[in-house]
């Protein structure tokens, strides 16, 4: 599996504490050192509450114990599965908002604060008609055709938060 796998895609691993060869905590340990984000659940017929404290500490999302009800098992397995294509998808959206210009970032900053162009331009000291270009560049870049996917994006990606942007927002509607 260390070999082969592409540690950085999401998934869950679901590991026991004894296998042969590697313990499941040797994985984990070599996982850790390799900067995988990759989930994972222990499952232990042998396990203590100092060997659990130990792998939550080092980023195990969970410690079952054996016998685990199937059930429980792949519903633990399906949120694990759930919240890494989240996080995957985040981290793409903040690549992307990572490729906007400077001044691309400004305008679309304004943009989330819901103020209008002629606010953004008057605020930043440029144009009207360069604040709708880089306005459009960045949502090109993004790949969104309106501000309500941009402040959807934003929200996923961990960009914006609900409260700061309904703050925000008021204080741009008030020009």
């Amino acid at each position: 599996f260390l070999d082969e796998a592409d540690l950085m895609r999401p998934g869950c691993l679901v590991l026991d504490v004894r296998m042969p060869g590697l313990t499941g905590l040797d994985v984990q340990a070599e996982l850790e050192r390799r900067g995988s984000n990759l989930p994972i659940l222990f499952l232990s017929a042998h396990g203590s509450i100092q060997m659990a404290v130990h792998v939550m500490r080092h980023g195990a999302v969970d410690f079952l114990e054996k016998p685990v009800e199937p059930m429980t098992l792949v519903q633990r397995v399906a949120q694990c599965v759930t919240a890494s294509l989240s996080a995957k998808a985040a981290d793409e959206v903040r690549r992307r908002f990572d490729r906007l210009t400077p001044r691309e970032r400004e305008v679309i900053d304004g943009v989330l604060k819901n103020a209008p162009n002629k606010i953004i331009a008057r605020t930043l000291g440029i144009e009207l008609s360069t604040v709708k270009m880089h306005r459009a560049n960045a949502f090109a870049k993004l790949g969104v055709h309106s501000p309500g996917e941009l402040l959807k994006m934003a929200y996923e990606a961990g960009i914006v938060s609900s409260a700061a942007s309904a703050a925000e927002s008021s204080d741009a509607q008030a020009f």
